[in-house]
């Protein structure tokens, strides 16, 4: 019976499978431009409060404000390249089309495996490239595979460093003259990061007395990574 029905139900045609697959890459094309443009909106709030706390001398809340930043625009970087990735996908599709109209049905692309692979690692993308995937393998373009765990070979002690070059990059370029104005000693403090989740760091003190409240911090934070999520 089941080989019965497998005869009776026609073939998916591979241009709507393209144009299917096609509105959906560029749905998420724009749910990523549009959480970019919400990031970099709340990225200015957090600029305003970094010149504030410049100005009161106050770096250690400036360098805390200044890592979110960083923190922020890493997101954008990386939802970039998610958005042009996904543009290459389409492309590739559009490729497998036309062969298909040659040979009859849809092929194999390694490139197109590649990138949603690639896509599957990013959190934000998961869930929807784990659909594709579905779609896709079920159509034949691409084999089933096993989603590799991201790979952190990256030094942390290193990572570590680059992002306090970057934080120094954002308060110089944000907080200017008021930041170059102060001691070396105070400018170039490093925020000690808790030893347990419980503590409250230095870091968070200083920046709870440098924005107006404790829950005006926490709101600016909650914004942040509402938005980068």
């Amino acid at each position: 019976m089941e080989r019965v029905m497998k005869i009776i139900k026609p073939k998916p045609d591979p241009k709507q499978l393209l144009r299917d697959w096609q509105r959906k890459l560029r749905q998420e094309c724009r749910n990523i431009e549009r959480q970019i443009r919400d990031i970099q909106k709340e990225e200015r709030n957090v600029e305003k409060a970094i010149k504030e706390a410049a100005k009161r001398n106050d770096m250690v809340s400036a360098k805390a404000l200044a890592k979110e930043i960083v923190s922020s625009r890493r997101t954008v970087n990386r939802l970039y390249e998610n958005k042009a990735q996904m543009n290459s996908i389409s492309m590739h599709l559009g490729e497998s089309v036309a062969v298909a109209r040659t040979v009859g049905h849809l092929s194999k692309s390694a490139e197109v495996m590649k990138l949603v692979n690639n896509l599957m690692k990013a959190p934000q993308m998961a869930a929807t490239m784990q659909e594709f995937s579905k779609e896709m393998t079920k159509a034949g373009v691409i084999e089933e595979f096993v989603n590799e765990a991201l790979d952190n070979a990256l030094d942390s002690e290193d990572m570590e460093e680059e992002i306090e070059d970057e934080v120094d990059q954002v308060l110089t370029a944000i907080a200017g003259e008021t930041a170059a104005e102060l001691p070396e000693a105070v400018r170039k403090e490093k925020i000690k990061v808790p030893a347990h989740k419980g503590s409250i760091s230095r870091e968070e003190e200083a920046v709870a007395e440098g924005v107006d409240d404790e829950e005006e911090l926490e709101e600016i934070r909650a914004r942040l990574a509402k938005v980068r999520s």
